[in-house]
């Protein structure tokens, strides 16, 4: 079986009972700090979490938004190397308005409790 086959893998299931509200800020903060920082401030929060079992929500929810702001970074280094074919213009901003407006509803849902996957992004840390 190829890796690329289960491109959008459906969400883990949730902890016994809900994550608790520490949990859920840690993981709203993850996908918020991908408008302002890029992927260093989700990289941050996976690294400090990844290895204590008891923060399986936020490294499962920081992985996420690790991945998503890779690609958004992928796809901004495209659309300026576009911009010398006048299309990449166009791109720019469109990637831009597409993080701010998945960062800030991967960051409700996280809030709520509830595991996010963004509709499109590159699954490069499992």
């Amino acid at each position: 079986m190829s890796e690329f086959e289960n491109v959008t893998a459906p969400p883990p299931p949730p902890p016994s009972g809900s994550a608790p509200q520490e949990d859920r800020t840690m993981a709203l903060v993850a996908h918020l700090l991908g408008i302002f920082t890029g992927f260093i401030g989700c990289l941050v929060i996976w690294l400090i979490n990844k290895d204590d079992a008891s923060k399986a929500f936020v490294t499962d929810q920081a992985k996420e938004a690790l991945n998503f702001q890779i690609t958004v970074a992928i796809a901004f280094v495209i659309s300026w190397i576009l911009m010398f074919v006048l299309i990449g213009f166009l791109l720019l901003p469109a990637v831009g308005i597409a993080n701010l407006v998945l960062c800030i509803l991967a960051g409700i849902k996280a809030n709520n409790g509830e595991a996010y996957r963004y509709p499109f992004a590159l699954r490069l840390i499992k």
